[in-house]
């Protein structure tokens, strides 16, 4: 446990739920968690108590990638875990792989096709994910990508070959989406169990991150917005190539100060905390510190994205972590030139630089 950790509240310790089994974390809130095949090994899922029009069941928040491994958890939760109940919805927070990944077969039933049920989610969150599932690549991959980075410093013709060689990473994790969905917005009230969860919408690490809050049980559920241990990946990617992420991502937070400090935070990864305006204070912490960084290392000498990345991440990174480090980079560069701060100019190989 680092030191920021120290200043926040694990009231569950080192408890964590094994793959296909559920650890109740509040009144009709179950925690599962599931494997992932990269550096970032789990994501947290969540089972709600619900009864939709008189029936009784479960809402699943969240879904994992698909793969066979987290097919085969989630077949022993709905044979042992949802009490001979059926799932009612599918409420994803979020487009990224591992979130949405197995969404359409979770809707379905499972192997079994035990029922068919609507997934819930944002407009922005659906449409991102049906473009990135239909069309030749993604931000994380293919050939737009690739020129993306290669534009702001990635030289390395082996990682630009792998970025193009990765056309259909989106597609291989999340093979298919239902064609239909519900769709949520910031504010609304969704009753789950006979209480009233609140959507919190967020921005800048997806295009409108959905989290719930439940003020009655004092529960948010937040997606990746907030993260106990990591800070979330903000990064201006090819599909929006003069974004400003971090300044709606920083914006955003501000929807979570205000919330009770004693409120359990249910993250997508790590454990459950309390002390929510703590996370953020040292969030904005975080990105301040990373923002003097940045203008420091452009006061210098012109820098590119690439320029930044060992600045801002002092370990090797593969391909995967190297598009998240380079994206990231970007966005705080952005949010100087946006603001008037940097400047931006091309030199002669084409890339772009940021200078003060």
């Amino acid at each position: 446990m680092n030191a920021l950790e120290h200043q926040l509240d694990y009231p569950f310790a080192d408890t964590l739920p094994e793959p296909g089994l559920a650890f109740e974390v509040a009144p009709g809130v179950k925690w599962l968690r599931m494997p992932l095949p990269f550096a970032l090994d789990h994501i947290n899922l969540w089972l709600l108590r619900d009864e939709i029009d008189g029936q009784q069941g479960w809402t699943v928040v969240d879904c994992g990638i698909t793969n066979d491994t987290i097919k085969a958890h989630w077949e022993q939760v709905f044979e042992s875990q949802l009490e001979g109940l059926p799932v009612l919805r599918v409420l994803v927070t979020h487009c990224h792989p591992d979130h949405i990944g197995l969404a359409h077969w979770v809707c379905a039933g499972g192997d079994k096709k035990r029922w068919d049920v609507r997934l819930w989610t944002t407009l922005g969150e659906y449409m991102q994910a049906r473009v990135m599932a239909a069309g030749d690549g993604s931000n994380a991959g293919g050939e737009g990508a690739a020129r993306h980075f290669a534009r702001h410093g990635l030289a390395d013709e082996a990682s630009l070959d792998q970025l193009r060689n990765r056309r259909s990473y989106y597609s291989n994790l999340v093979p298919a989406l239902p064609t239909q969905y519900r769709r949520l917005r910031e504010a609304d009230t969704v009753s789950i169990g006979g209480r009233d969860w609140r959507v919190v919408t967020g921005y800048g690490h997806s295009p409108e991150h959905c989290a719930l809050l439940c003020e009655s049980l004092g529960v948010l559920i937040s997606g990746d917005m907030v993260l106990p241990r990591i800070s979330t990946n903000v990064s201006v990617f090819d599909m929006e190539p003069e974004g400003n992420p971090l300044g709606l991502y920083l914006e955003s937070l501000g929807r979570y100060e205000a919330m009770a400090e004693d409120t359990l935070v249910l993250p997508s990864h790590g454990k459950p905390f309390r002390g929510v305006s703590t996370r953020i204070a040292q969030l904005r912490a975080h990105h301040d510190a990373r923002l003097a960084e940045v203008m420091e290392a452009c006061e210098r000498a012109p820098q590119s994205a690439a320029d930044i990345v060992p600045i801002m991440f002092k370990r090797a990174l593969d391909v995967h972590q190297l598009t998240f480090a380079m994206g990231e980079a970007l966005a705080h560069l952005h949010l100087l030139w946006l603001a008037g701060k940097l400047e931006r100019k091309i030199d002669a190989k084409g890339v772009v630089r940021f200078s003060a």
